[in-house]
């Protein structure tokens, strides 16, 4: 049997609810909207009305109720009030009941009302657009559905691909006529009302004229050629627009990056005469990320000044430059039916006052034999005061093994040590070859005069007694050579040489127009005035004719733009193809004592790791101002 109902009603104690369900002009978020949704699909917004929380029987569903008051409580019979003819909602509610702005589940929809006028339209409007594409792409969606509701028939929006070719140049058309309006409006104005163009125009020379849908061409003297009409008469733009530079920026992108040649070719091949093209295509490159990653040079920062260890008058290898190169087979013994054959390099001591070479042959590339070599250098030389090498796995490891005789950062007791000793260990950035370029360049040196050497053991096997007399000759030979100029002054015949303060002569003989005569009662009292009178005259000349050829900077002479925290740049590796080379952002650039920037630590990869290089190994991309 069926039953009818003449009138349902629903009654909440949520005034959120009934404020949700009334509601007629605000938005809800998706689980909310839904929900009313049903609900006023199922019924009316009238069926709904307000009881207040102690009258709801709902509550009783919930909540314990005494066995005794089962029979008079509100689940079972409801509330009395509902039953009446005239019912008593328990208050007045008006609705929504909860300030939208208040409520978390109400969207507020933000609308901005700019006022326009229907016979202009301002370009700028266009800079919210960051391609010439999407520039174009919008006007066109705006035009198709402009051209939908003005159709009869509006479900007939389907076109073909010349209709949608047909209206993309339409919108680029509409673009560019948009912006001639607000940067020629003077020639448009003279060229519409049949005058001529002023005589201050900027545009006065390519004798500008305007076709029938009112754009501004080039005139030119190309009418009688046979080139399309798009180049004989291009558009006019101007050089400083947004759209101007959305259109380089778009065929730069079409001829793949390439020069400014194939960019502006590309334009004009497009049907555009950009004024100052070259200029504006080129700050373009300037600043293209991808131009950038491809041809984009290193940084070089100004060539710092010369650091105090290379300019203080102390004695020969006080400040040393180590490196190590090789290596060399020789031969260590002769076994049953053959030789057996070993490895060994050669460490490389500068001295980098007087320029001063010491070579001693290691027989592996570790740490103990490093610490070896450089306790020979010691015992011949004496005590160093500053070392400086490059991040090599030897000369770490020697910087943290030999910590009581050259470096331990982190030990308090080595600290004392340093403090009573004054002896330092500085290491150049990785992949700094150039900042040692003091003792780098006497490797090639070295190198050079050992291969001469070389040629006399040709045939033969060459042994470590061999190879290590053949580098000291090595050193014998660079350290006699010329430091500074050759003198054609007939009163100093000598050329100033490292063996001049080392040995004190210059072949084999003592330099007998620097000595003094003496007696021979002095020759104890006074031996010591001959060897401290040579080494004056090594120094005297040493700050006349050396001193000064260190002055002028012969590269890296222009200031450049200091690289700073949050710059994105392309870091170089010589292991891998330039495309291949990983991009980071700078974690801490560390200034100089004259704040240039020549050190920074890079962050590279998702895995968030530092690299520490100099600032000539990155090329920037995107600076952080």
């Amino acid at each position: 049997m069926d039953i009818g109902f003449d009138r349902v009603r629903f009654f909440t104690d949520s005034r959120v609810v009934l404020g949700y369900i009334r509601n007629e002009t605000k938005r809800f978020f998706i689980y909310v909207e839904n929900r009313v949704e049903r609900i006023r699909r199922c019924s009316s917004p009238s069926d709904w009305n307000y009881v207040c929380s102690k009258l709801n029987p709902a509550d009783e569903a919930t909540r314990s109720v005494p066995a005794d008051g089962l029979k008079d409580c509100k689940w079972l019979k409801g509330p009395t009030h509902i039953l009446e003819e005239k019912q008593d909602h328990g208050e007045d509610v008006d609705y929504p009941l909860i300030s939208p702005e208040n409520d978390r589940e109400i969207r507020i929809l933000k609308t901005e009302v700019e006022k326009t006028s229907g016979k202009t339209f301002e370009s700028s409007r266009f800079e919210y657009f960051s391609s010439w594409y999407r520039l174009v792409r919008a006007i066109s969606n705006v035009k198709s559905l402009a051209a939908r509701w003005t159709k009869t028939k509006p479900d007939q929006q389907t076109c073909n691909s010349a209709e949608e070719h047909d209206l993309v140049k339409r919108s680029e058309q509409f673009v560019v006529k948009v912006v001639q309006n607000e940067a020629f409006h003077k020639e448009i104005k003279a060229l519409a009302s049949g005058k001529d163009v002023p005589r201050n125009s900027s545009i006065l020379n390519l004798d500008p004229f305007l076709d029938d849908d009112g754009l501004l061409h080039v005139g030119g003297r190309l009418k009688n050629s046979d080139l399309p009409q798009t180049q004989k008469n291009p558009v006019i733009l101007p050089k400083s627009h947004h759209v101007t530079r959305l259109v380089v920026a778009h065929y730069h992108q079409e001829v793949q990056h390439q020069g400014r040649l194939f960019t502006e070719g590309a334009i004009r091949a497009a049907g555009y005469w950009i004024i100052g093209c070259r200029r504006l295509i080129n700050t373009h490159l300037r600043s293209c990320v991808q131009c950038l990653k491809l041809r984009g040079k290193q940084q070089s920062p100004k060539m710092a000044d010369l650091p105090p260890e290379r300019l203080d008058l102390s004695p020969p290898f006080t400040y040393v430059g180590i490196d190590v190169f090789g290596p060399w087979t020789v031969i260590t013994r002769k076994t049953r039916g053959g030789q057996a054959h070993s490895k060994r390099w050669a460490v490389i001591l500068t001295c980098l006052v007087i320029r001063a070479v010491h070579i001693e042959v290691i027989e592996e590339m570790t740490t103990s034999s490093f610490i070896n070599a450089l306790r020979r250098f010691t015992s011949l030389r004496g005590e160093v005061k500053f070392i400086r090498s490059d991040c090599g796995t030897n000369f770490v490891g020697a910087a943290k093994e030999l910590d009581s005789t050259v470096i331990n950062v982190d030990d308090p007791n080595f600290k004392s040590f340093l403090t009573r000793k004054g002896i330092t260990w500085k290491f150049n950035p990785p992949h700094a070859s150039h900042m040692g370029g003091v003792w780098e360049r006497l490797i090639g040196v070295s190198r050079r005069i050992l291969d001469a050497l070389l040629l006399d053991v040709q045939g033969k096997k060459l042994t470590h007694e061999v190879l290590v007399t053949f580098m000291a000759e090595v050193c014998s030979i660079i350290n006699s050579r010329p430091i500074a100029g050759v003198s054609a002054d007939p009163m100093s015949p000598t050329p100033l040489t490292p063996n001049t303060l080392l040995c004190l002569k210059t072949t084999h003989k003592v330099d007998s127009h620097c000595v003094d005569d003496f007696t021979l009662k002095d020759i104890y009292k006074a031996q010591w005035r001959c060897v401290q009178h040579l080494a004056n005259c090594f120094w005297k000349r040493w700050k006349a004719e050396y001193l000064s050829s260190l002055q002028e900077r012969r590269k890296w002479q222009q200031d450049e733009k200091n690289l700073q925290e949050g710059d994105v740049v392309l870091l170089r590796d010589k292991s891998l193809y330039r495309n291949e080379w990983p991009m980071g952002v700078i974690h801490r650039a560390v200034p100089s004592a004259d704040g240039r920037v020549r050190k920074i630590e890079v962050c590279i990869g998702t895995d968030h790791k530092v690299y520490s290089r100099p600032a000539s190994e990155v090329v920037l991309l995107v600076s952080r101002n």
